[in-house]
């Protein structure tokens, strides 16, 4: 039978009553509908998970008591980086969604000179503390116990200069390269470059292969935005990951 799981940003040690507050609370009570009594399983992203007994449900108040710590974090063996143009509306929140699902460690937003979306830095945080709510849920959801690093949308070169410093592998999904990612692929630490909607510019894909990007295909058709980080990070868990 499913458990339901609720992250909780806060310590958790066995026996405290614990009072929930926010989404978390909201989740519960809202959505869930739960009832005193209903079994729980909370994390905080520090590792492992607690079992958990739903104490009190009402108007006033919704309190659980944390129960054991069971070690397992269902991570994957690799280290992944999704490098990701910003695109519009759902299509963000869908890859984020589905690559945290995936497995991926860090997503990097990215402004490119074709992306549609434009964010000052006001609108900039709102979009990351959405995006990582998003990561949250799906955490709740898929089973992972360590919610992926949302990282703050930056321009394009800067988040090459930054991924560039960084150890590992690091591929651009190109639909005219010349190398599948099944061949490119190898090592546990790999970064993932994917443009937004109108795809990267001649110029943005030379500044990539100039800090060590190596341009690989999926496939003989051109992936939308929305696709191509879904396929390539499942195959690149099928081929040096876990999902076997």
């Amino acid at each position: 039978m499913r458990q339901t799981r609720i992250f909780v940003d806060m310590t958790l040690e066995c026996g405290q009553e614990l009072p929930l507050s926010g989404s978390a609370a909201n989740h519960v009570q809202r959505v869930l509908r739960l009832r005193a009594g209903a079994s729980l399983v909370l994390f905080n992203g520090h590792g492992g998970e607690y079992s958990a007994t739903l104490l009190r449900a009402d108007r006033d108040a919704t309190v659980v008591r944390v129960g054991e710590h069971h070690a397992g974090d269902r991570e994957s063996p690799l280290q992944l980086t999704l490098v990701q143009g910003v695109s519009r509306g759902e299509r963000m929140d869908t890859i984020v969604q589905k690559a945290t699902e995936l497995g991926v460690t860090r997503i990097q937003p990215v402004l490119t000179e074709f992306s549609v979306v434009k964010l000052d830095a006001e609108a900039a945080a709102k979009k990351r503390t959405h995006w990582r709510a998003i990561a949250i849920g799906a955490c709740e959801q898929c089973g992972r116990n360590r919610v992926p690093e949302i990282a703050a949308p930056m321009d394009y070169a800067t988040a090459l200069a930054d991924t560039a410093s960084q150890p590992g592998l690091r591929l651009l999904l190109a639909p005219d390269a010349s190398q599948s990612l099944v061949t490119a692929a190898q090592g546990t630490a790999l970064t993932l470059l994917i443009g937004p909607e109108g795809g990267l510019s001649e110029r943005e894909v030379r500044l990539a292969e100039r800090v060590g990007y190596m341009g690989c295909r999926v496939g003989p058709r051109v992936l939308r935005t929305e696709t191509a980080p879904l396929a390539a990070l499942a195959l690149l868990q099928g081929l040096l990951g876990d999902l076997r």
